[in-house]
């Protein structure tokens, strides 16, 4: 099996750790990936676009001036979608954008996203990360001992209790460029999005637990 060094936060090699061949074998799928980003994204959308119609703008409904005589259009309501201050025709309005692809598809670009990750070298695996409290200035020094640039969007990858959890993240959130998250919430936007992942051993050894060696 396909391995891997394991570094400490001061940027030492403390040992190996084996890898599922899939994660390096499997093929890149980009029409997968591309349904996935795509799903990601429409889910995120608020879909709080509003308009009114014609029925609801502040006017008289009746007709503004008699219909032949004036010289001028047949003008209606001055609700109407073809006056200024009119309704809107066809609007926006409040709705859901949401859906969902079926969870073999899902499956298969986070495998094919960590794939990518993998294949050109873009993981970096570290056997923990500990920090006494929030330091964003020793979170630095930590990212730079292991040849992590800030010039590189970094993805953290954790899998600790609460408290270790928030050190971390309220040392990496002022830091541009850098974002961590908690193993099980992993998806396959976050892994494209950013060049480089960060990731805990123990959490990589759930990630392939979940995502790379469990049977469709």
């Amino acid at each position: 099996m396909p391995s891997m060094n394991v570094y400490n936060q001061g940027g030492e090699s403390v040992g190996q750790m084996e890898l599922s061949s899939d994660i390096l074998e499997i093929p890149v799928n980009r029409n997968v990936l591309h349904q996935v980003v795509v799903m990601h994204l429409a889910n995120r959308r608020s879909g709080t676009a509003y308009t009114k119609g014609r029925s609801e703008v502040r006017g008289s409904g009746r007709k503004l001036y008699r219909q032949k005589g004036t010289g001028l259009s047949r003008a209606g309501s001055r609700r109407s979608p073809l006056r200024v201050g009119g309704g809107v025709a066809f609007g926006p309005k409040p709705r859901d954008y949401g859906y969902k692809v079926p969870k073999k598809v899902k499956r298969l670009a986070i495998k094919c996203a960590l794939a990518d990750k993998f294949q050109n070298g873009n993981v970096l695996v570290v056997d923990a990360i500990n920090l006494d409290r929030p330091k964003t200035k020793q979170m630095i020094s930590i990212m730079g001992k292991l040849g992590l640039s800030s010039d590189e969007k970094t993805l953290v990858v954790l899998d600790a209790e609460a408290d270790a959890v928030e050190n971390v993240l309220y040392s990496a959130r002022n830091i541009p460029k850098v974002n961590v998250c908690v193993w099980d919430t992993l998806n396959t936007y976050d892994i494209l999005w950013h060049d480089k992942l960060l990731v805990t051993q123990n959490a990589l050894v759930k990630i392939e637990e979940r995502w790379v060696r469990a049977k469709e």
